[in-house]
C-alpha cells in the first residue's frame, strides 16, 4: 500500500484538507496604550479599582511589548555601565575582587514575579524589563543587585542561613540608594522625617526575607532582620559611607 502524499509540514493531504485551523484570539497592541492604562490609573484613584482585570491587562501587555520592553532594558544598562557613577563604582569593585559585570552577564528579561531584578552567583544579574517605572529604577535595581553581587564575592554567604541572607538584603537596600528620601516620598508616598532610611530598609529586608523558604511569617522575617541590623547596616563596605 502506498504512503499518503505528504504536504509541506508533513501532514497526510486528506487530513490537511478536512482540518480547521486553530483560532487564536491575536492581541491588538493598539489596546496596550497610554489612555487605557491612564482609565486603570483612575480607577485606583477613585476606589473603582478591579485587580483582576488589571493584573491580566498588565500580564498581556507584558506579552504585547517583550521585545520593547528588553530592548530599551538593555539600552539602558549599556548607558548605565557606562555613565551611572554607582554603577561604574561597584562594577569596577567587582572586578577589584576577580569578579566580572557587563552586558553578557546583565539579563533583561521579562518576568512574571513582582520583582525587578535578581542576582546569582551563577548566572549573573537579572533585570526585569517590564517592571522599570524609568531609568533611575532601573539604575537602582543594577546597584542593588551589583551589592549583591560584591558580597558574594567578598563574604563566604550560605544560601539556606537567613541572616546572612537578611544581611545581603540590608546592605544592598542601604546602598544601592532604592530607599532614599526623595525615592520614598515620590513612589511610595512615605512621608516619614526621622529615620526614613532605616524604616525603608527593614522594610524592604524584611519583604525580602518573607519569600524566602524557611520563614514562617512578617514576624519571624522582622526578627531575623533586627538579630543582624547593627552589623549590617552600618557596613558600608565598599563605599565609604552611605552613598545616596
Amino acid at each position: 500500500m502506498s504512503s499518503p502524499e505528504q504536504v509541506t509540514d508533513g501532514a497526510p493531504a486528506a487530513a490537511t484538507a478536512t482540518a480547521t485551523p486553530p483560532t487564536t484570539n491575536k492581541i491588538d497592541p493598539v489596546y496596550y496604550n497610554w489612555r487605557n492604562t491612564f482609565s486603570i490609573m483612575l480607577g485606583r484613584m477613585s476606589g473603582n479599582r478591579d485587580e483582576s482585570l488589571e493584573e491580566r491587562y498588565f500580564a498581556e501587555q507584558d506579552v504585547v511589548k517583550a521585545e520593547a520592553f528588553c530592548r530599551r532594558c538593555e539600552d539602558r544598562r549599556d548607558y548605565l555601565l557606562q555613565y551611572s557613577p554607582i554603577v561604574r563604582f561597584m562594577r569596577d569593585e567587582v572586578s577589584k575582587l576577580g569578579g566580572d559585570l557587563n552586558a553578557r552577564n546583565i539579563h533583561c528579561r521579562v518576568c512574571t514575579k513582582e520583582q525587578s531584578g535578581g542576582f546569582h552567583i551563577d548566572h549573573g544579574i537579572l533585570l526585569c524589563a517590564n517592571k522599570f517605572r524609568n531609568q533611575g529604577h532601573q539604575e537602582d535595581t543594577m546597584a542593588h543587585e551589583m551589592v549583591h553581587a560584591w558580597d558574594h564575592l567578598k563574604f563566604k554567604i550560605e544560601d539556606d542561613n537567613l541572616r546572612h541572607q537578611a544581611c545581603l538584603e540590608i546592605r544592598a537596600s542601604t546602598l544601592s540608594g532604592e530607599c532614599r528620601f526623595t525615592r520614598e516620598f515620590f513612589t511610595k508616598n512615605q512621608w516619614r522625617i526621622t529615620e526614613q532610611l532605616q524604616h525603608c530598609v527593614r522594610r524592604r529586608a524584611t519583604l525580602s526575607l518573607m519569600a524566602r523558604p524557611g520563614v514562617k511569617d512578617d514576624v519571624h522575617a522582622a526578627r531575623i532582620v533586627n538579630d543582624v541590623w547593627d552589623n549590617c547596616f552600618w557596613d558600608t563596605r565598599p563605599f565609604d559611607e552611605i552613598y545616596r
